[in-house]
């Protein structure tokens, strides 16, 4: 089977976050199983800057939206064994951020979706028979693949599928943009095509258009057909339920991995994790210049500092959770007003808290390593791969037990004295607080329990394999009805 793999973001060329760490580890599992997975993306100012001495240029072409005649070059380099076309124009992408403004950043991944489609067959020297879309920046590329090659005889054999990362985001614009810049007959703006209540939306043209819907674990796929998690797109998903899956997601597990990770103090496994743990906890106290106290459980959050990831619950109780005999590092950039509320913490709690306000991946692997729990208490997460890391390096996620953080974390049975983690159900800030201290009093006086804890979590399977197979027999899914 030949897949282009359709994405807006590819780690470690370029990246903000989870769909870029799949797109960098999904087509390379997938290739290990046998398929012919290629990728395709912008090619950014800083894919350019990093990596100009491998681009090898394939081709130029124009791409017409509306009024403007646009350059649209073609360049290839391989990645970690995946072959990687990126679409060049540096109206569009020569910029220092991936993202610009919303509204330009409609523009530009119109763009882009159609020079995707304009490279197909001759141009890359790939024809492929699944397009696997990834979220709003790629969801017209169904209705165009169709208006304008499919009715013409062009690319009469090549499918789609869209893979739903976070629903939120969704692709919104004027008709009167859309139009111009896709140039779609008027058959597709109704609201049974791309329209959703009188304007266009790219990612329900997607969910529409294409053949199969995924989303990125089983439970979200379940919540999003709710009017709590649907974004207003949950009677549409309803009405295609038959067509939608949810296949969680996986992480680099050669990458993520405690016993060979050349940026923690001290290496370890699952079977003599105690001493090197502790090392990398002691080392990590050292750096951000915290007491070295091994016996206080140190708690930490690695995130973007936004709405959805539960830094309202977390800053309600914080005062609270810092009267206790525990420690907390967060690690993250975003809301500036997320950013001032953590740094006066940390004024106010010098020896118990650290606000760090970077992306840092090198010293978020010595916060994996190095903290005894990690906070996700998201008010939804459509998958995450925070809490699989953590795990992989023996630190106890504490979750919402929402979306993936429902899939993978198996909550703390003080009965049964066993899990990979501590859970609570409600978007409720004193349900956080109470199960922070129970995690901390698990980690005080039950040693045993927590110390087959940390076992089981470390010897889970966050591997890309089982997901691969899931991806593989649902390609083969769509070509069955397509051929």
């Amino acid at each position: 089977m030949k897949i282009l793999y359709v994405t807006s973001e590819l780690s470690p060329l370029a990246s903000t976050g989870g769909l870029g760490d799949v797109a960098g580890s999904l087509p390379a599992a997938l290739r290990r199983e046998g398929l012919d997975v290629r990728v395709v993306m912008p090619l950014y100012k800083i894919i350019k800057q990093t990596y100009a001495s491998k681009l090898q240029f394939l081709r130029w072409s124009i791409i017409r939206l509306g009024w403007r005649t646009m350059y649209s070059g073609l360049f290839t380099m391989e990645v970690d064994g995946v072959p990687v076309y990126l679409i060049d124009n540096d109206f569009y992408f020569g910029h220092d951020s991936l993202y610009i403004d919303y509204s330009f950043d409609i523009e530009r991944f119109s763009f882009f979706q159609r020079a995707v489609l304009e490279a197909l067959g001759e141009p890359m020297g790939f024809e492929p028979d699944i397009l696997h879309l990834n979220d709003w920046q790629t969801g017209m590329i169904p209705v165009l693949l169709e208006s304008h090659y499919k009715k013409c005889g062009f690319h009469l054999h090549v499918s789609s599928m869209i893979t739903l990362h976070n629903l939120k985001h969704q692709g919104i614009h004027s008709k009167e943009v859309v139009l111009d810049l896709l140039d779609l007959p008027a058959e597709y703006m109704t609201e049974t095509g791309v329209l959703m209540n009188g304007v266009p939306n790219f990612l329900k043209a997607g969910i529409t258009y294409s053949s199969r819907v995924t989303t990125v674990s089983p439970n979200y796929s379940r919540e999003i057909m709710t009017d709590y998690f649907g974004e207003g797109l949950n009677q549409l998903l309803l009405s295609q339920s038959w067509k939608i899956s949810g296949i969680l997601n996986g992480i680099d597990t050669e990458l993520y991995d405690p016993a060979s990770d050349p940026e923690i103090a001290s290496t370890y496994t699952s079977k003599a994790w105690i001493k090197g743990k502790s090392l990398c906890k002691k080392s990590l106290q050292e750096e951000l210049g915290l007491p070295k106290q091994a016996k206080t459980p140190l708690f930490a959050m690695v995130t973007r500092l936004d709405s959805q990831k539960g830094l309202d619950l977390l800053l309600h109780i914080l005062d609270e959770l810092l009267a206790e005999d525990i420690q907390l590092v967060v690690l993250g950039t975003g809301d500036p007003s997320y950013e001032k509320r953590l740094q006066d913490a940390q004024g106010r709690h010098p020896e118990r808290m650290r606000a760090v306000l970077a992306y840092d991946r090198h010293l978020a692997r010595r916060i994996y390593a190095g903290a005894d729990v990690f906070l996700m208490p998201s008010i939804f997460e459509p998958c995450g791969l925070s809490q699989m890391i953590a795990m992989r390096y023996g630190t106890l996620p504490l979750v919402r037990q929402t979306g993936g953080l429902a899939d993978t974390v198996e909550p703390y049975n003080k009965y049964e004295k066993t899990g990979t983690g501590f859970g609570f159900l409600n978007i409720n800030a004193h349900e956080l607080l109470f199960t922070c201290k129970e995690a901390a009093h698990v980690y005080r006086e039950d040693r045993e329990s927590w110390d087959n804890m940390v076992k089981t979590a470390m010897e889970g399977d966050y591997s890309w394999s089982r997901s691969a197979g899931e991806y593989e027999a649902l390609y083969r899914e769509i070509l069955e009805e397509t051929r």
